[in-house]
Order: structure tokens, then C-alpha cells, then sequence
């Protein structure tokens, strides 16, 4: 009996059960309120992040207007002193071809009756700016040839910082980097030869017949006109076909 009594001492009695199961009642309660209050606090931070990019992309977007126009009214000039005459420069130039499918947009494009300048625009421009530039450079030659134009064109990429990476990146993708340098900007011509997008090349890859070859000018910058200043609206179309 004895024996019996102490091993009935070392057992737990029902109310000491109900008392353990309260208590992990409450537990998993607090644990439960808790998680429901981690998970707000994870949405908002979730939705501050989200306003926060949307401002971000929204300021990258007014920095880089900024940066064109500090760009804009010398960018003529500077090119000049590298040995290309265009006429003409604008900015916001948007392409929309549904039928041939290409959608792009440039920041800044310089023109001539020989060549085409598209310059991107970015604060920090990053390697996948760079690639996406590339990108445009052939969407937009595409579409150029398509309408006729058998002018070259040639890629420049802007930026309030550019890192060595991507300057070197650029440079080495035929682009010309433009970048703050004091009070005005510097120009670094591309490693080797500037690259080229002609119309040849493009209508190849349309699957139409390419330009005759005559009709390519010399690589080399003209020098012999006088640059005219001129600004006008963004425009798919260039000036020598309106």
C-alpha cells in the first residue's frame, strides 16, 4: 500500500493536467498573436519598400532628366571636338511599331545625314544598362531600316557616376561614355573603332534584302558643315523624312 501511495505521489492529479494544458493553451495563443503580428508588420514593410522604389525610380527618373539637360545644349559642341558635325539634337524620341513588333525609347539622339547618335541617360548606369542599350541600338536600326534610312548609327551611354566596370564595359562594347568632369563633361571615344549599325546588317536580319554597298559612307567624321543648333520634339520619324 505503501509503495502504491508514493507511486500515486509522483503522478500528476487532474487538475495539475488541466493547469499544464491551460497554460499551452495561452502559449500557443501568444504565439499565434504574435506570428499574426509579425505578418502585419511584414506586409508593411513589404508596401513601405514598394512606395519607397516607386519614389526611387520616380527621383532616378527626375536625375536623369537633370542630367540631360546639363548634357543637352553642349553635347553638339563636345562631339564636334571629336570630329562629328550633327545638326541636329533632340530628346525623348520614342519608337511603337506594333506591326513589326519593336517598342524603344532614347534619351538623347543626335543626327545627321551620315549618322545617328542614341544616348542613354542614367544616374549610375549599371552593366545590365549597358546590355539593354545594346539591345535598343538594334531595335531601333531595325526599325530604321525598315523605313529606308541607310545612315549608321552609334551608341553613347551618359551618367552622373559611372563605376570603372561599366565605363570599361561600355568602351569595349564600341559605346562612347559621357561623364561629369568639373563644371562640363567629358567624352571617351570607344576602344579601337566606335561601333557601327548598319542597314545591311539589320535588313539581314529581317530576312530583307540588304543595301547596295555603295551607298555606305567613309566611317570617318566630316568636318567640312557648320553645326546648326536646333532642338526639336521627340520623334520616331528623322527630320529628312518629315
Amino acid at each position: 500500500m505503501e509503495a502504491a501511495a508514493a507511486a500515486n505521489e509522483g503522478q500528476p492529479n487532474s487538475e495539475t493536467l488541466w493547469a499544464i494544458l491551460r497554460k499551452t493553451g495561452l502559449i500557443l495563443e501568444e504565439t499565434a498573436r504574435r506570428q499574426e503580428e509579425t505578418d502585419r508588420m511584414v506586409k508593411e514593410t513589404a508596401k513601405q519598400m514598394k512606395e519607397t522604389d516607386r519614389r526611387m525610380g520616380h527621383l532616378g527618373d527626375r536625375f536623369g532628366e537633370m542630367i540631360e539637360c546639363m548634357v543637352m545644349p553642349n553635347l553638339l559642341d563636345k562631339f564636334h571636338e571629336l570630329g562629328f558635325v550633327f545638326t541636329k539634337a533632340y530628346p525623348h524620341a520614342s519608337i511603337k511599331d506594333a506591326k513589326n513588333k519593336i517598342i524603344a525609347e532614347v534619351d538623347i539622339t543626335l543626327e545627321n545625314g551620315d549618322k545617328v547618335m542614341l544616348v542613354e541617360v542614367m544616374p549610375e548606369p549599371s552593366i545590365k544598362d549597358v546590355q539593354d542599350h545594346l539591345e535598343r541600338m538594334e531595335k531601333v536600326r531595325l526599325h530604321a531600316a525598315l523605313r529606308g534610312d541607310s545612315r549608321k548609327y552609334l551608341g553613347a551611354v551618359a551618367g552622373m557616376v559611372i563605376n570603372n566596370n561599366e565605363r570599361d564595359f561600355a568602351l569595349k562594347n564600341g559605346f562612347y561614355v559621357i561623364e561629369p568632369s568639373g563644371e562640363t563633361f567629358t567624352i571617351t571615344p570607344p576602344e579601337g573603332s566606335p561601333r557601327e549599325w548598319q542597314r545591311a546588317h539589320c535588313k539581314q536580319r529581317a530576312g530583307l534584302p540588304p543595301h547596295p554597298p555603295s551607298t555606305f559612307v567613309s566611317s570617318t567624321p566630316r568636318r567640312s558643315s557648320p553645326v546648326q543648333y536646333g532642338w526639336e520634339s521627340g520623334s520616331a520619324v528623322p527630320p529628312h523624312e518629315r
